[in-house]
This record gives structure tokens, sequence and C-alpha cells, in this order.
């Protein structure tokens, strides 16, 4: 597995350098680290997606409520019903990264 090593910038563009892991650490605990990966990857995303649904579902509830009331509000709760759905996409991203590193 190569990792990414910054060291600095020219020109605003990243210099990358390629380290490489030594053999002996790598084979004795790669399968173990790898099983561990995907559990993790797949918690963020469960939970992540659990919870935004159960924010969702909750937000809506009050939007529609509010909007029986008075229709001017439908502008109002859309941001956060946007927002609570932002639980899912930042729980993906944290799923891609442990898989990425």
């Amino acid at each position: 597995m190569k990792k990414y090593i910054a060291l600095g910038t020219w020109a605003f563009m990243p210099v990358l350098l390629f380290a490489q892991e030594a053999a002996g650490a790598a084979a004795g605990a790669g399968l173990w680290q790898s099983g561990l990966k995907y559990i993790a990857a797949a918690l963020a995303v469960g939970v992540a997606c659990i919870a935004g649904g159960i924010a969702v579902g909750q937000i809506g509830a009050a939007a529609m409520g509010a909007m029986s009331e008075n229709t001017e509000v439908s502008g109002k709760a859309l941001p956060f019903v946007g927002l609570a759905e932002g639980i899912c996409l930042w729980g993906f991203l944290v799923a891609l990264l442990i898989l990425i590193l």
C-alpha cells in the first residue's frame, strides 16, 4: 500500500512523495487491518444514514405541520431538511476516506 506525503508547494501545486511500508510490518497485520477498515466504513455510512433518516423524518413532520398553518414557511423549512440530509453525505465521505487511507 502506498502512502502520500505532502512536502510543500511550488507555484501552489503540492509536491507528493510515495512512501512504501516495510514488508515485514505489513504482512502480519494487513488482513486484520483491511477487514476492520471495511467494517468501520460500513458503520460510518450505516449510522450516518440512519441518523439522517431520523432527522429528515422529524424535520419533515414539523415542516408539514408549520406549512399547514402558514404556507409562507415552506421556503424557510427547506434548508433545514437539506442540513439533515447532509449528515448522510458526511458519513459517506468519512467512509471514503477510511477506504482510501
